[in-house]
């Protein structure tokens, strides 16, 4: 999906920081933070001078595997957690310094549930609503907007625990910006969600990012913490990939694509014992380039397209190497992560 790029954020409101149109709707600068791993272990270093930037307006997306620091990264930004070292800044507000401003600015839709099971959609839409700061009445006409808007209109009054999978992740979300954030935070927001639901849940985060949800018009900033590539490649108009606590690239998917030169070869062996043999094999090729290894999978790099991939095939028959099946794409961002975090993107459970 391509859209315009970002629109500036106009005022916010009185209650939130106006930030100048060429500052960062989000800023970290060389966050670090480490767990403690036990007694006679090393710290674990979650995150190891991480720098990132969002514009106002866009949509940002922040891959990685399980154990990246994407998670962590989200709990700093949204004054859950604090770094150990390295500076944040969030709709222009020092976030170390007045959380409870950033906190103001902000939604914030985590992986685990935010509604209580034995209360119903409204009741928690209206609760989420009072906290901030909302009266009564105002609550209950924010409520039934959202409820309307995320299509929970006819389970309004059914306690949470009985709602599927996908209509508590609508609910989630329509919590996170019961106070018309600035930014938005989105932490994995369609995993375990069937096609459908992803499906929806995709539309309304355009729909933010399109200037919808505030009354001004102004564009929300999201920041997007995912799993999966095809996710980010939809809906991200920039997007960095975090690996070890680090960023190891960042860009639009499409600059991130087109740096890399050439078509990916993928050849699943049928026997992982074998797979050094093709490596080595294919590395002799003399229009493959970048050949790597990764359990049964072999890759490779190539200027030709489909038309290598009949030698590269005899080339490993010869050899009597089982081949199971060979594909030949574009780049993708699952190259663009093998590039530069030298393996293959995790798969999701």
């Amino acid at each position: 999906m391509s859209r315009s790029p970002a629109a500036p954020h106009e005022a916010i409101t009185a209650e939130r920081t106006t930030a100048p149109d060429d500052t960062c709707a989000i800023e970290a600068q060389a966050l670090v933070k480490t767990f403690a791993s036990g007694r006679r272990r090393e710290p674990i270093r979650a995150l190891d001078e991480l720098t990132l930037r969002v514009r106002p307006g866009e949509i940002f997306g922040l891959l990685g595997p399980n154990g990246a620091g994407k998670s962590t990264t989200v709990r700093i930004l949204a004054t859950l957690s604090q770094p150990d070292s390295g500076s944040v800044r969030v709709a222009g507000i020092d976030a170390l310094a007045d959380p409870a401003a950033v906190r103001r600015s902000i939604g914030l839709v985590s992986q685990k549930p935010s509604a209580a099971p034995m209360m119903t959609g409204r009741e928690s839409l209206e609760m989420a609503a009072r906290i901030h700061g909302l009266d009564r009445r105002a609550a209950r006409r924010r409520t039934n907007e959202l409820l309307d808007r995320f299509g929970l209109a006819d389970a309004a009054d059914r306690l949470t625990k009985t709602y599927s999978g996908g209509m508590n992740r609508k609910l989630d979300v329509a919590i996170g910006l019961v106070n018309r954030p600035a930014v938005l935070f989105l932490d994995e927001p369609t995993t375990g969600l069937d096609p459908e639901a992803r499906a929806q849940m995709w539309a309304e985060i355009a729909r933010m990012a399109a200037g919808h949800e505030q009354a001004d018009g102004t564009r929300v900033t999201v920041l997007l913490t995912t799993h999966y590539l095809d996710e980010a490649d939809h809906l991200s108009d920039r997007l960095a990939i975090v690996d070890q606590g680090r960023i190891v690239a960042e860009g639009t998917p499409e600059l991130l694509k087109s740096q890399l030169r050439g078509d990916s070869v993928v050849v699943e062996l049928a026997d992982t014992a074998a797979a050094d043999l093709a490596a080595a094999r294919l590395a002799g090729h003399p229009d493959l380039r970048e050949v790597t290894r990764e359990g049964r999978i072999v890759r490779a790099r190539t200027d030709h397209g489909a038309a290598v991939v009949p030698s590269a095939l005899a080339m490993l028959e010869q050899s009597g190497v089982v081949v199971a099946s060979a594909t030949v794409a574009r780049p993708s961002l699952d190259d663009v992560y093998l590039r530069h975090a030298g393996r293959a993107f995790e798969a999701v459970a």
